[in-house]
């Protein structure tokens, strides 16, 4: 604390976050990035919306229509929700179940970097001869055959940024079994923390597929292989199941850690335990079970015979059990509570409904003969955006404003901030909800445009005009943003006053080291038990003594810098034109690409060589500056 509070340079603190391990400093970077791919995402979105919002457009052409709808759901999905909900498990999961750090800070610190880079370079492609535009499915069939070099920045990048996210889930596994404080069972660990493990241990199993169906992918267009291609023997189907084995994890990899943060929320706001802790656990270990039970409900349409289809059919709807288990006791924890209405608590109540309507046209398209009526219309643009937005998105802004205070020290403005959940939840509701009637007349996902007369028009501006009003929250929010930056009026310990968990028995803002003695846990709700019993604060496992610490290292941004470098080379020797067949005969053309992809690699394998060899042993914090930091902490209080 007595460091942090220095006044230090631009420079510093830029190099400061470049080298950074500390979990609460990467959750920022994650923040950052994961908010501006956001809004890339969302402009994008926009533009799709204009195009729609009357027949007969031509505001966008087809072709980059495409890559507009392409960009716009692989942006979203990888590149915003995944490393946003990041941010917020990095900045509290370390925090909730008393450690000092994460398992491994080295990989906590390779795997932003890696989505960093891997984000810069798929978006990269707008400026280098045209991004993907096969959807964000990429299915081989369409991906296959695309000219130009847009699949291959999809394929590069998402590997890229892909295997970040793998190296953070193997973490987040690791640390919740091997670092929770003496006394934190498995059924005292807060539901984040909870729903953080299960999905990082669905990361674990559900990015090998999506990472062996891109490298595929890349060798059919780098190499001409046919793994793929039909006319080679290939088969265009696998790449379906490879991606759906790991695409419908995925929906759960988003929504699990959303879960956590609403629990969290309805806990704080409502000032009571959370209903049915138990069955909450077990319903979200029960998800993650099921999640890789349904993955062919994707793929009712595609001839994989009755059979086949009547198995995932079943296992859908009973997916929707333990969900359901979820909402009930989110209701009961709610009913009869002290209930202050906070921003964050305003999202938390209206993702029930919305997030049910979600749930609901996923159950109905668990129905086999029903979804070959549905699949590939509007109704599942409007299911998949109920699920995504009405639950992940609105935990994400929910998220944002509670758990501001812990990563900043500071509050955003409440009065804005329900100025963004109005305009964010009419505007969410307007465009989605006229999209399922939309689907049920018959209008195709995907097209991008329609002719007059065809009974489309009409809710397609109202739908247009629906994602102006979300467009008008964010730019509220990043307002919001910006004044409580410049403002920087700081909180005090507890901003909120009913935390349950032990992130919010620490001082803000947070000491680089956490906690200064690893805290006992004494029962389910840590924090909230030392208050009922007047304690006030946490009481400590260990006597104070010197404790170790990882040092910074810029060897995370150097290697993820050198797979950075490669993918170019990858991407220019691969044919990148015509069709994917003939690639080997078309790679003398970038002669000076192979040399890229080796420059790339050995920038990559000679920092991991260095850091084989160097011995960083980090260093221990003494006691003697601990103490100081706590006696500053007690005067302050006083």
């Amino acid at each position: 604390m007595a460091q942090t509070a220095k006044k230090r340079s631009v420079g510093s603190v830029i190099w400061d976050y470049l080298t950074t391990v500390d979990h609460k400093k990467i959750a920022i970077l994650y923040l950052i990035a994961g908010g501006f791919f956001f809004v890339v995402g969302g402009i994008e979105a926009m533009l799709i919306r204009i195009q729609l919002a009357v027949p007969n457009n031509d505001f966008l052409s087809a072709g980059l229509f495409n890559e507009v709808i392409t960009m716009h759901g692989t942006t979203m999905i990888f590149l915003a929700a995944m490393p946003l909900l990041f941010a917020f498990m990095n900045a509290t999961v370390p925090l909730q179940i008393g450690a000092r750090d994460v398992a491994f800070p080295f990989l906590n610190a390779l795997g932003v970097w890696l989505f960093i880079f891997g984000g810069i370079f798929l978006n990269l492609s707008w400026f280098l001869g045209g991004a993907p535009d096969a959807g964000w499915t990429s299915y081989a069939s369409l991906s296959i055959n695309s000219p130009g070099h847009g699949i291959d920045f999809y394929v590069l990048g998402l590997q890229v940024s892909g295997a970040g996210t793998l190296i953070s889930g193997i973490n987040f596994v690791t640390t919740i079994i091997n670092m929770r404080a003496p006394g934190m069972t498995y059924m005292r660990m807060p539901l984040m923390t909870w729903t953080t493990l299960v999905a990082s241990i669905l990361i674990v199993f559900a990015f090998p597929p999506l990472t062996i169906g891109l490298f595929l992918m890349l060798f059919d267009r780098m190499f001409g292989s046919g793994f793929f291609i039909v006319e080679a023997g290939g088969n265009t189907i696998i790449w379906e199941h490879l991606f759906w084995i790991f695409g419908h994890p995925e929906v759960y990899i988003l929504i699990l850690p959303a879960f956590g943060i609403f629990s969290e929320i309805f806990t704080t706001f409502s000032r009571k335990r959370l209903f049915g802790y138990s069955a909450m656990v077990f319903a979200t270990v029960l998800i993650g079970f099921f999640g890789f039970m349904v993955w062919a409900h994707h793929m009712f349409t595609v001839g994989l015979g009755p059979t086949a289809n009547a198995i995932f059919a079943v296992a859908t709807m009973a997916i929707a059990v333990p969900t359901g288990i979820k909402i009930f006791n989110w209701i009961a924890t709610i009913w009869g509570g002290s209930i202050e209405f906070t921003t964050p608590m305003l999202y938390a109540v209206a993702f029930i409904p919305s997030f049910v309507m979600g749930g609901v046209t996923g159950v109905m398209q668990a129905a086999a003969p029903a979804d070959y009526q549905y699949h590939d219309s509007y109704f599942i643009v409007a299911h998949f955006h109920y699920v995504i937005v009405g639950g992940v998105v609105f935990a994400l802004l929910a998220g944002l404003h509670y758990y501001w205070p812990l990563m900043f020290a500071t509050k955003l403005s409440e009065k804005l901030g329900k100025v963004t959940f109005v305009l964010f939840f009419i505007g969410f509701h307007l465009t989605f909800l006229i999209q399922h009637f939309l689907g049920l007349w018959g209008m195709p996902r995907r097209v991008f445009t329609y002719l007059d007369g065809q009974g489309y028009e009409t809710a397609n501006l109202i739908s247009t005009i629906g994602a102006m009003f979300m467009a008008v929250a964010v730019i509220f929010l990043v307002i919001n943003i910006v004044i409580t930056v410049a403002k920087n009026e700081k909180v005090g310990m507890d901003p909120w006053g009913d935390g349950r968990t032990l992130e919010w028995s620490l001082p803000l803002p947070v000491p680089y080291y956490n906690f200064a003695q690893t805290p006992l846990v004494r029962g389910l709700d840590a924090y909230w038990v030392e208050k009922k019993d007047g304690n006030g604060k946490m009481i400590p496992a260990e006597p104070l003594d010197d404790f170790h610490m990882p040092n910074n290292s810029f060897i995370p941004f150097v290697m993820s810098f050198g797979l950075f470098v490669a993918a170019f080379g990858a991407l220019y020797f691969a044919a990148g034109k015509d069709w994917a067949i003939d690639a080997v005969s078309n790679l003398p053309e970038k002669p000076w690409a192979v040399y890229v992809l080796i420059i790339g690699l050995v920038i990559t394998a000679g920092s991991m060589i260095v850091r084989s060899w160097k011995d960083d042993l980090g260093y221990y914090v003494k006691k003697e500056e601990v103490q100081k930091d706590l006696e500053e902490l007690e005067r302050g209080a006083k």
